[in-house]
Order: C-alpha cells, then sequence, then structure tokens
C-alpha cells in the first residue's frame, strides 16, 4: 500500500521551478561575486597579522641590542634610553583585529612604529661610532636579524595595503557595491597603513660594514 501511495504522489509543479531557479541562482551568485566582500575582508585580516607579527619580532629584538651597544656606549644614554622609550609605547598599544575598525586607534599604532624605527636609525648613526661594537659577533647576529625583520615589515605593509585596496574597491564599485548594500552594510571601509615620513616606505639602513 506504501508502494501505491507513493506512485500516486506527484511532485508540485512549484516546487520544480524552484528547485531549478535555485539551481541556477547558486552559480550566478557566484560567479557575480557575492562572496567577494568577505572574502577580501580576511585578506585584509591576515595581512595585518602579518604585519603585527613583523613589528613584534623587531620589538623582540630591541632589549639585546640596546643591551648589546650599552656596553660599548654607556654613556650613550640619551639615544638609548629612546630607543627602550620608543618599544614602551609601541607595546602599551593594544592592537589586534579591532584596530582595523578604529581609525584612531590605527594612526596611534602607526605613530608608535614609525618612532620606534626613528629611535632604531639614530641608534644606527651612533654605532658607526664604535669599530669594536661593529666587530662584536653577537651584534653582528642582531644586524642581521634586524636588517630582514625590516625588509620583512616593508613587504607585510605593503601585502596589507594591497589588501585594504582590493577590498575598498571591491565594495565601492560594480557589483560589489550592491553586495554591500544588500548583504554587507555592516562592513565598513578600512583605513590603510599610510607612511608618516617622507622615508617611511624605505626601510631604515642598518647595514654597519660601510
Amino acid at each position: 500500500m506504501d508502494t501505491l501511495l507513493f506512485t500516486r504522489w506527484k511532485t508540485p509543479p512549484g516546487f520544480i521551478r524552484s528547485l531549478w531557479l535555485l539551481l541556477l541562482i547558486v552559480p550566478w551568485l557566484s560567479g557575480c561575486g557575492v562572496n567577494n566582500i568577505p572574502t577580501y575582508d580576511e585578506q585584509v585580516k591576515a595581512t595585518w597579522a602579518q604585519v603585527e607579527n613583523q613589528y613584534q619580532r623587531r620589538a623582540d629584538l630591541v632589549p639585546n641590542l640596546v643591551a648589546t651597544v650599552k656596553g660599548y656606549a654607556a654613556h650613550e644614554k640619551e639615544t638609548l634610553t629612546a630607543v627602550t622609550e620608543a618599544r614602551a609605547k609601541v607595546g602599551s598599544i593594544q592592537a589586534g583585529k579591532e584596530i582595523l575598525n578604529n581609525p584612531q586607534l590605527l594612526q596611534q599604532f602607526q605613530s608608535a612604529q614609525s618612532g620606534l624605527g626613528s629611535a632604531l636609525q639614530r641608534l644606527m648613526v651612533v654605532v658607526e661610532r664604535y669599530p669594536d661594537l661593529k666587530a662584536n659577533q653577537n651584534f653582528l647576529a642582531l644586524q642581521s636579524q634586524l636588517e630582514g625583520t625590516e625588509n620583512r615589515i616593508s613587504v607585510a605593509r605593503r601585502d596589507f595595503i594591497l589588501a585594504v585596496g582590493e577590498y575598498n574597491t571591491e565594495i565601492r564599485t560594480f557589483p560589489g557595491l550592491i553586495w554591500h548594500k544588500i548583504l554587507y552594510s555592516d562592513m565598513p571601509l578600512r583605513e590603510t597603513y599610510e607612511a608618516t615620513t617622507q622615508s617611511a616606505e624605505q626601510a631604515p639602513k642598518v647595514n654597519f660594514n660601510e
């Protein structure tokens, strides 16, 4: 009897039409970029995390660098203090993903990192006065690590700027702006990372062997 009831049941025409419509719409939505905005937003977050990682790597090098320089140039107190204080200022700013939604905090973070970079550059000028320090093996190792870190910072910042540009362009141009209005209106334009000085786009020169 169950079999007889099953054979008598007919699929409603409206259900068939709805199913076909769904099968047509899903790939069309994917092809029209409905997922682009959240995808690009995740890329922004991922590249920002890398920026933070590289800046943290630089901050981690500072105590050993200051201690090594101090061993040869303890009387350069003002310069050493400036580096230490700049690092402390960087550490006092709580970053994380939420900083991407807070332009003021992002600007403070940029300013603090720029300040540390400038302090390190001044320290490098001081180092030139001490040949024995420049030949110290521990210092040479720190030099190599700092050079690599500065290069990675430049790359990470570039990737972040590109990711923000792609995301912002998507929600301001067709068809992304349509999907933004309909589905992602809670996702704002992102602030990019801007250089705070004319030389900020270039990694500090830390070649002590010149």
